[in-house]
């Protein structure tokens, strides 16, 4: 019977195998048609005249010039709201804050709000920035807005960075007389940045593709001018790529392929830095 047993389980082991190279090769072959497709038909269409041009309602003068700075604004807006309140957050829960029922209660609030869509994020940023604030359909607006999105995403990922952190570390620390701030300021997050800096870099790529709370909070699909201030109406490469796709015009499709082509090369950009950020940490220590 145990004999059984052992071969239906050794059975069971070898097709759950089989069965996930399956799903993983799957992917990987419709994910690689998918952007073979789109470079087949966007990669002739990349100039430099295609990046510096405006929005227009002729294909072959259309351009990413507006999209492209309101891309920037938004990201760099994001990150000056969201990266230090993320990380502060972070270091408090997990290094100052007591173990409490109210603190599980934020900290799995925290790890729930990472999964929320983010078209309801978009909702609360029409109503708290957009209403309330009275910012509009501003840069700011949407800007505050992505960074409640990508907010619990890096106060998880600063928190788990900062769980790997050996105790030893802060052992040391203390038996040189460090004070508790001290020792995280110098020893903790120094040792925690390569995995800190990575959750960021994620969180900040997934905001760079998203358009739908842009949508809501009141982005425009055509911008022929680029923003000169956090005030100023705006749109993004997502957007301008919808707007494209929505146009029955085959040229504008190659538009938007093009505008993919782009918007995929910034996020691996991102990505590929943050793994070579991690390797070449991890080398180090």
């Amino acid at each position: 019977m145990s004999e059984r047993f052992v071969k239906r389980s050794r059975i069971k082991d070898r097709l759950f195998k089989y069965l996930g190279l399956f799903c993983t090769f799957f992917g990987l072959i419709m994910l690689a048609i998918f952007i073979g497709g789109i470079l087949n038909d966007g990669l002739a269409r990349i100039s430099w005249d295609f990046i510096t041009s405006y929005p227009s309602r002729i294909a072959s003068r259309a351009g990413i010039l507006s999209a492209l700075a309101g891309t920037l604004w938004i990201i760099i807006i994001t990150a000056l709201a969201a990266i230090p309140i993320g990380i502060g957050a972070a270091i408090y829960l997990e290094e100052f804050s007591k173990k409490s029922r109210i603190g599980r209660i934020i900290e799995l609030n925290i790890t729930n709000l990472a999964g929320v869509p983010s078209v309801i994020y978009g909702l609360l940023g029409l109503e708290i920035f957009g209403r309330v604030f009275g910012l509009g359909g501003s840069i700011l607006a949407g800007s505050l807005t992505l960074a409640l999105l990508i907010l619990p995403i890096i106060i998880v990922a600063t928190r788990e960075a900062i769980k790997a952190v050996p105790k030893s570390l802060r052992e040391a620390s203390y038996a040189l007389g460090a004070s508790k701030w001290q020792t995280v300021k110098n020893t903790v997050v120094p040792a925690a940045g390569s995995g800190i800096i990575t959750g960021i870099i994620i969180s900040l790529s997934r905001a760079i593709g998203e358009a739908a709370p842009l949508i809501v909070v009141g982005a425009l699909a055509y911008v022929p001018f680029i923003p000169e201030s956090p005030t100023s109406e705006f749109t993004v490469l997502p957007i301008q790529i919808f707007n494209w796709v929505s146009r029955p015009q085959e040229e504008f499709l190659i538009n938007a392929s093009a505008g993919i082509i782009i918007l995929l090369g910034i996020t691996f950009l991102l990505n590929s830095f943050a793994v070579w950020l991690r390797i070449k940490k991890t080398v180090r220590y």
